[in-house]
């Protein structure tokens, strides 16, 4: 059936719970551009079991999404592109561990998960080359930034990521990340809680087309009851430092919002060292002008941020604990300044909330 031609209705079955509406449209949709996808969903085109949905509704099996003609044809597998032998090679030099369920992967920094606007190489397209005699395969649990190096959970099945889904949305899973920030928190442990929203608030300035579309993609702190504002919570502690120019900050994100941690971060006028988007500092200001404040000379201006570690339940029982290696530029780092990785970190202790 083409996609052009009527109105349909897709049932959504156990494979497919959990799922992210959007991701939906991605899989059974691979040619439908992102844009015009917002563009049906805002107006209430596309519905979950007769009601109007977001972008990122999660399904739930014994559903049905109703699609709108597309004008263009469903992708049919047998025409897809050949995977490329050498994602396979490069995918199973991430391997941090693996069973018959699931796969844990040291995402690169620089490495896309997911496709975007310009973006052809990542994770999400990649796993293509992984699939099973039957062509089932892996299918993502969750996601992090570009930018972001370290642990990265995927399924082999849809099932299994569906009870993934599952865990991470009860808050089963412990994340913790480490990063390097300007200036030293205090105090050395806390809790971030703030609400946040995307893009810029009223009265802030836009910019021009690139900078517009660059405060869109950020987060920025918002009050309780604005428009898609969101609770979000990261628990914090203070590894080591280079008083007062920098720490090593070890985080757990409560709530998984996005650019949770670098938003909050910032928020509390600690930003990630090399993030370029949440540690834009104007000229004036004190920690750029004074040259004790500053990050010493050497370091790489890319992101300090590593999914460290992630620990959480199997579907099939037990217990997952995965470790992710420094990236380079973060380990240069970490050598520069004399911090020791096997140091005890205070985060393990912190509660939950």
């Amino acid at each position: 059936m083409s996609a052009a031609d009527k109105v349909a209705n897709y049932p959504i079955g156990d494979d497919e719970a959990g799922m992210r509406l959007d991701r939906w449209f991605r899989r059974r949709f691979p040619e439908l551009p992102q844009a015009h996808l917002a563009k049906i969903v805002r107006k209430g085109e596309v519905r979950v079991s007769g009601k109007r949905a977001e972008i990122s509704t999660r399904l739930e099996a014994g559903q049905s999404v109703r699609v709108p003609p597309l004008g263009l044809p469903e992708a049919p597998a047998s025409k897809a592109a050949p995977p490329d032998p050498r994602d396979a090679e490069a995918l199973r030099a991430m391997i941090l561990f693996e069973d018959r369920d699931l796969i844990a992967l040291n995402k690169p920094y620089g490495l896309a998960v997911q496709g975007g606007s310009g973006t052809k190489r990542h994770i999400d397209g990649m796993l293509a080359a992984l699939a099973d005699a039957k062509g089932e395969r892996p299918v993502l649990a969750h996601r992090l930034d570009r930018d972001t190096s370290g642990v990265l959970l995927v399924a082999k099945s849809r099932k299994i990521a569906a009870e993934l889904g599952a865990i991470f949305r009860s808050r089963a899973a412990r994340k913790i990340y480490w990063a390097l920030v300007e200036g030293v928190p205090k105090p050395a442990q806390g809790r971030i809680s703030l609400f946040l929203a995307k893009g810029p608030g009223m009265g802030e300035a836009r910019g021009g087309p690139k900078e517009g579309r660059a405060e869109i993609e950020r987060m920025r702190v918002a009050r309780h009851g604005d428009p898609d504002a969101q609770h979000s919570v990261t628990l914090y502690a203070v590894v080591d430092k280079v008083a007062p120019r920098l720490a090593w900050l070890s985080m757990r994100p409560i709530t998984g919002r996005t650019h949770q941690l670098r938003a909050h971060c910032e928020a509390i006028g600690h930003p990630i060292v090399g993030d370029p988007k949440y540690n834009r500092r104007p000229a004036n200001d004190p920690a750029r002008a004074d040259p004790l404040r500053a990050v010493p000379p050497g370091v790489e201006p890319k992101l300090h941020l590593v999914a460290r570690r992630l620990i959480l339940p199997h579907p099939r029982g037990g217990v997952i604990d995965v470790t992710a290696p420094l990236p380079a530029h973060m380990k240069k780092s970490f050598d520069m300044f004399g911090f020791d990785v096997g140091e005890r970190d205070p985060i393990e202790d912190a509660p939950d909330e």
